[in-house]
């Protein structure tokens, strides 16, 4: 279970962000100006990596846009990592942390393939041991239990011929559920737009 300190970290999340986003090819606007605006946690069985699905909504554009952005918090670097090295930070409780894009931690990977066995719960972002039953999980005769981790870009390669894709730039779907043609499940969360409105949609989809 992870244990969610209420203490500082600095540089913070949304500045390390805000220096990370512009370099990604799938950001759109900058410079950020990022509020957070949803996400959740998945506990790492081990108790060594945080790991948090962060939401954040940018008014820089020419129109508002939600991303999604994956996370890992580290207490060492990881191996051959670097390229995903979003920043490092002092935490105040646990001292100096290495923040990494989730996508390419095998302790995130692999605890979202847990979580869309049903092996692994989703918890609260802000709050100790809280199951979060709002991030659900749609899937469509879609097996994962022999499924392999490796990445490609923001897709995660699975048996047999499955891809599990992140959805960084986040849309509104009618019903709040699979807005991809063809995808075969999807995981949708909610969020709330910095007008106030409450939103729902795909943070991942599961294609053929």
């Amino acid at each position: 279970m992870a244990v969610i300190h209420q203490t500082t970290m600095t540089p913070g999340k949304l500045e390390l962000l805000s220096a990370w986003l512009p370099s990604q090819p799938w950001y759109q606007g900058g410079p950020p100006a990022l509020v957070k605006c949803g996400g959740f946690r998945l506990d790492d069985p081990a108790g060594e990596v945080g790991i948090e699905f962060m939401l954040v909504a940018d008014s820089s554009g020419d129109s508002p846009a939600v991303y999604h952005v994956p996370l890992t918090y580290r207490g060492s670097p990881l191996t051959g990592a670097d390229h995903a090295l979003v920043g490092t930070a002092e935490h105040g409780v646990l001292g100096h942390r290495w923040v990494y894009d989730g996508i390419r931690d095998p302790v995130l990977t692999a605890q979202l393939l847990a979580f869309l066995r049903g092996s692994a719960v989703a918890q609260a972002q802000n709050a100790d041991d809280t199951p979060d039953p709002s991030v659900i999980a749609h899937l469509d005769g879609v097996d994962l239990t022999s499924a392999a981790q490796a990445f490609s870009g923001t897709d995660l390669a699975t048996e047999p011929g499955l891809t599990v894709r992140i959805v960084r730039a986040l849309q509104p779907a009618e019903g709040g559920g699979c807005a991809t043609t063809g995808a075969r499940g999807c995981v949708t969360a909610g969020w709330r737009t910095p007008d106030g409105a409450e939103q729902r949609g795909p943070l991942f989809t599961v294609l053929r």
